[in-house]
């Protein structure tokens, strides 16, 4: 008798990002639907959710990942398409890493447009792997502003870790898009993940400067209104946001299920720890 033998497979973000995922996919893996077509991400981030649904074989059609942070879609890209050539350009960064070659590194986007797709990629994951709590934060220019952290010797290049990724993204399609267009391709049976910047909790906690449009308020209310409509349309909505007021309130006619999280950037550190948040799920 012939075995089939089948496919193992296994990917992880690459990139560390606030309000990453990867912590609650245990509890997420009971509150996923069972069965759905299309899968669409529109606040992509680190990716957690992503990848744990392709490491199970939960994605079986098209998958579209899209973000309004151009250059951490074009990182994506670039991981997709040209992995080794990233890889390559981070032993480089890795083997120059000091104080002085971070601050270096982190001037580059005054020039931008002289990178190239592949080299703003190694740039970001560098800066990522060596900023102080991995936080990606922009001013006012756009300019990626977080200081050096205190690592003695961090390790900037996961090979296994990239390679996995970039057979992961293959059959994404990956777009710089507003929250938004969701609605121009979403269908009825597609399962569309939401994970915004959140609704602050304290003064010290809001970190929403991830491009130069901080979330505010009214973007939440945009979303409420998304997130409707697709549940009219017949799509399996789920989306991640604070324990708060505002967020109860908007979706105070779906599921609303409780889940806990250790976050530990916050200015005040005894807020940091576990606490509550919120998955609204309108099936």
């Amino acid at each position: 008798m012939q075995l089939i033998q089948i496919e193992s497979r296994s990917a992880k973000p690459f990139l560390k990002w606030v309000g990453g995922k990867q912590q609650l996919l245990d509890q997420f893996a009971l509150l996923f639907p069972a069965h759905f077509h299309s899968y669409h991400e529109p606040f992509l981030g680190g990716g957690a959710v992503y990848f744990h649904l392709w490491s199970s074989n939960q994605i079986t059609g098209a998958a579209y990942l899209s973000d309004l942070n151009e250059e951490l879609v074009d990182t994506y890209l670039a991981v997709r398409n040209r992995v080794d050539d990233v890889i390559a350009i981070l032993r480089k960064h890795e083997a120059n890493h000091s104080h002085d070659y971070y601050y270096h590194v982190r001037a580059a986007d005054r020039k931008m447009h002289q990178l190239t797709q592949v080299e703003k990629a190694a740039r970001l994951i560098y800066l990522n792997r060596t900023c102080y709590n991995g936080l990606y934060r922009v001013n006012r220019k756009g300019q990626f502003n977080v200081p050096i952290g205190s690592y003695q010797a961090p390790k900037i290049v996961f090979e296994d870790t990239l390679r996995a990724a970039s057979r992961a993204l293959q059959p994404a399609n990956l777009h710089i898009r507003k929250f938004e267009s969701v609605l121009d391709y979403a269908q009825a049976g597609d399962f569309i993940y939401f994970d915004p910047p959140y609704v602050p909790i304290s003064k010290t906690a809001s970190f929403t400067s991830y491009t130069l449009d901080s979330f505010s308020d009214e973007n939440q209310h945009q979303l409420a209104e998304v997130f409707g409509e697709l549940s009219r349309r017949g799509c399996y909505c789920m989306l991640s946001n604070s324990y708060s007021p505002l967020t109860l309130n908007l979706y105070r006619d779906y599921r609303i299920e409780t889940v806990r999280a250790i976050r530990a950037v916050n200015s005040n550190g005894g807020a940091r720890g576990a606490i509550n948040e919120v998955v609204v799920l309108n099936y």
